[in-house]
């Protein structure tokens, strides 16, 4: 379980509003080297770039809403920020300001300020509201909240961000009926231009050996991604249900989640819960948490507590696995997010391996109602959002080469 939970008490962290030491650590490139150090992001590409600069130039305040495949991308956003010749704000999850001071102290001058992921943080929310009705600088939100190493899905967003988004345009509409909000779907895209072949047999061998297998070489690639995947799966049913179930990867996976999250969810909400998983996990932690990071528990309450959120992490790592990923559109890149994520929920981290290529497209304007259409289930903004970013990333799926001798089993991406 990755360290993603701060058991202390929150303490919010404002924005830094001076542009100085944004400008200096741009001017010698810092988010480059950390980009090529720790996530092998070696070159990148904006595109429609056009698009944010005429919203700066008209004055808008501006929200910019990129998916987040990788804990790369609020690095790669700073490649947009400088070939706009802007700063940005963005809000940031506590735990990144309480890993280490260097860190926390780059991220608050590069204009991130914190955001308690596990709550309702109105100090965040209306920090944000006043920056964009500012309109100094664009605003940055990750609407998924996570990442989830599959660049060509989208995880269940957070609605939070159209509220966000009407509150300002609101505010902005009474300072003047011409003042608006804009919101540009950014989409995030990772190529890999190395030796794929040599770098997935590495990554496998890796893993057979901690399976205790010999390389399951003789294997087509896909052939053995599938049974490391599925022995990696039964480990896990094994060690929750007891056996290892039979048949298709989808229901045993959602089979597993709901079995992980549903007695949780019993204790802590009164019933179980359906629907997306991120927004299922983020209500749990929402009630578990807070005496947690108080310290008003005592040891075996503390140790139940963190019992029931190392479950729920594995919830979440689980539902990040679309059981059609590869069989869809089994690209290079698709096939290099599944080895980096079995990686990761193995070992907790991932090797840099270099190579990787960023596109960042820049979407058309989304122009901010200050009002809410009464009467729908859902947030007319935040589907203009969703549909946007879907579009644009299922546009730059196609753009990542299939692996030779595969084709798609369905057209679905």
């Amino acid at each position: 379980m990755q360290n993603i939970i701060v058991e202390k008490p929150y303490r919010f962290v404002p924005p830094y509003r001076g542009t100085f030491w944004s400008t200096v650590l741009r001017w010698i490139k810092v988010h480059e080297y950390y980009l090529r150090k720790t996530e092998g992001v070696e070159s990148y590409e904006i595109r429609h770039l056009d698009r944010l600069e005429k919203s700066i130039a008209d004055g808008h305040g501006i929200l910019l809403t990129p998916n987040h495949p990788r804990t790369a991308d609020p690095l790669a956003m700073g490649w947009l920020a400088t070939d706009a010749k802007c700063h940005f704000y963005a809000m940031a999850s506590w735990h990144l300001f309480n890993q280490d001071k260097l860190s926390a102290w780059a991220i608050n001058r590069m204009g991130g300020f914190s955001i308690n992921r596990e709550g309702v943080d109105r100090q965040a929310i209306n920090t944000a509201i006043d920056l964009i009705v500012e309109a100094k600088r664009a605003m940055v939100i990750f609407p998924e909240g996570a990442t989830s190493r599959t660049s060509d899905r989208l995880q269940a967003m957070l609605e939070g961000v159209a509220f966000i988004a009407r509150s300002a345009a609101k505010k902005r509409a009474k300072l003047s009926p011409d003042k608006k909000v804009v919101v540009h779907p950014i989409a995030i895209k990772y190529y890999y231009r190395g030796d794929l072949e040599k770098l997935a047999d590495e990554m496998l061998t890796d893993i057979e050996h901690r399976l205790s297998w010999r390389p399951q070489r003789d294997l087509p690639l896909l052939s053995r991604i599938g049974k490391v995947a599925g022995a990696l799966l039964s480990l896990k049913e094994i060690e929750y249900l007891g056996e290892a179930r039979s048949g298709k990867l989808e229901p045993r996976l959602n089979f597993l989640i709901n079995h992980l999250l549903g007695p949780i969810e019993l204790k802590w909400l009164g019933s179980e819960q359906s629907g997306p998983v991120v927004p299922r996990v983020r209500a749990l932690r929402v009630k578990i948490l807070p005496d947690l990071t108080e310290s008003r528990c005592d040891e075996a309450e503390r140790t139940r507590r963190w019992k029931d959120l190392s479950d729920i992490y594995l919830a979440q790592q689980l539902a990040c696995y679309p059981p059609d990923y590869l069989a869809s559109y089994p690209s290079r890149d698709r096939i290099l997010e599944i080895l980096e994520k079995f990686e990761e929920d193995l070992t907790d981290k991932v090797r840099v391996h270099g190579g990787l290529h960023c596109v960042i497209w820049v979407g058309e304007a989304i122009e901010v109602s200050p009002e809410r259409t009464r009467g729908l289930e859902y947030d007319p903004l935040m589907q203009q959002i969703v549909d946007r970013l879907t579009e644009m990333v299922a546009v730059l799926a196609k753009e990542s080469a299939l692996v030779p001798g595969y084709e798609p089993a369905a057209s679905s991406t």
